[in-house]
């Protein structure tokens, strides 16, 4: 594909950069990420996504934008309130760069829709902030074959990873299956700070692209884990499970299971965003 000469001025910091240039922004361009969850940590994976060009964007959420989500939902404004939440975010991407389609998914992502959403996509990204949402798109990723870039945020503290199924530690390796109910506090009892969210979902478009153009060295096998307040960031090193039961040796798990309901959303069996 040749750009234009706007899209050339628009893209002109990335095509300096000797590892991207031309031919790296044709791939983002060429690039079909799906995000589920259009909250805290979708939002900006969404504008980063966006600004960079992606040449096309999923989203995926059933809900509608909530005065509470504001503090921390930033693809999403005041005006928005009462809006579907892919709708809200459809329109800050037509704004900010027409070059990229969106094909919104006005849903939660089920045990039931998750293989046919998911696989005509490049690249998923998990922006959901319940325990069984991010258990259904890592066995979903998993069967389908596609890179999963995961995260999570609580409080003060975010956690990301990337998993290349069939290559590295899924989340399954690393957490054998949703916590009992109310040994984790849901994200309305505990809280989190706004702006940690742009910071976890800005490492998360990063690494969405890092994948796209084939540069530097994903988080597999590792888990980021950044503490806010201690302004400590730690790389934690994890391998794959021979025991796992999604991608281990002798799998127990051979279909998408939805498995607990939702902490933070519980009239929901979905995918909830942050």
């Amino acid at each position: 594909m040749a750009f234009t000469e706007e899209q050339l001025v628009r893209y002109s910091r990335h095509i300096i950069l000797p590892e991207v240039g031309g031919r790296g922004q044709r791939k983002i361009a060429q690039a079909r990420v799906l995000i589920v969850g259009m909250g805290g940590l979708g939002s900006p994976v969404t504008l980063y996504l966006a600004a960079a060009g992606v040449g096309t964007l999923g989203l995926v959420d059933a809900d509608v934008v909530d005065l509470s989500n504001l503090q921390r939902q930033i693809i999403h404004h005041t005006a928005d309130l009462g809006s579907p939440k892919v709708r809200s975010a459809t329109e800050k991407i037509q704004a900010l760069n027409p070059d990229v389609s969106v094909v919104p998914y006005e849903t939660y992502l089920m045990a039931e829709n998750a293989m046919e959403i998911i696989s005509s996509y490049d690249c998923i990204v998990d922006g959901t902030d319940n325990f069984s949402a991010k258990f259904l798109i890592n066995d979903a990723a998993f069967f389908a074959s596609k890179p999963l870039v995961h995260a999570g945020i609580l409080r003060f503290e975010g956690q990301i990873m990337t998993i290349i199924p069939h290559q590295s530690a899924c989340y399954r390796c690393v957490f054998a299956g949703p916590p009992p109910p109310d040994v984790i506090p849901s994200c309305q009892e505990a809280g989190v700070l706004g702006a940690l969210a742009g910071v976890i979902g800005t490492l998360q478009g990063t690494e969405v692209l890092k994948y796209i153009l084939g540069i530097g060295t994903l988080l597999t096998n590792r888990i980021l884990h950044y503490d806010a307040l201690k302004a400590c960031l730690r790389a934690i090193t994890i391998r794959r499970n021979p025991n796992c039961p999604l991608c281990g040796v002798h799998p127990t798990i051979k279909q998408l299971e939805l498995e607990a309901l939702p902490l933070c959303e519980t009239h929901t069996v979905g995918a909830v965003s942050a």
